[in-house]
């Protein structure tokens, strides 16, 4: 049985706007793909959003509200890896790493998210 168009179309969506750097609308498209997602990959989503949060976070220098997301978002992804949904866990969990590096070295500057 295919899965609704919705999902599908808000991932990709979600991903082209975060490549973008527009994470407030990427955060927004995800969740729509989240809500809509089966049950079992609703946490895959839900790390989606939770890292454009972080990022979107940063840009409104809110260092506290970005490490809570990263924190999330890595929870959430972790299970996910390597590749899910032509989304390469892996990378996304190191550029999440590497964005609580920056934040521990009191920076909110992070590296532009790619998924």
């Amino acid at each position: 049985m295919p899965e609704p168009a919705p999902v599908a179309e808000r991932l990709a969506s979600g991903l082209e706007l975060m490549r973008r750097g527009e994470y407030y609308a990427a955060h927004e498209e995800l969740e729509l793909a989240w809500r809509a997602a089966e049950p079992g990959e609703r946490d895959f989503f839900q790390g989606l959003v939770h890292a454009t949060v972080a990022w979107y976070q940063a840009g409104r220098d809110r260092p506290v509200g970005c490490a809570r997301q990263l924190a999330k978002a890595k929870r959430r992804l972790m299970p996910y890896a390597p590749v899910r949904r032509g989304v390469d866990v892996v990378s996304l969990l190191s550029q999440l790493e590497q964005a609580e590096q920056t934040l521990a070295a009191g920076s909110l500057s992070l590296t532009p998210l790619r998924a």
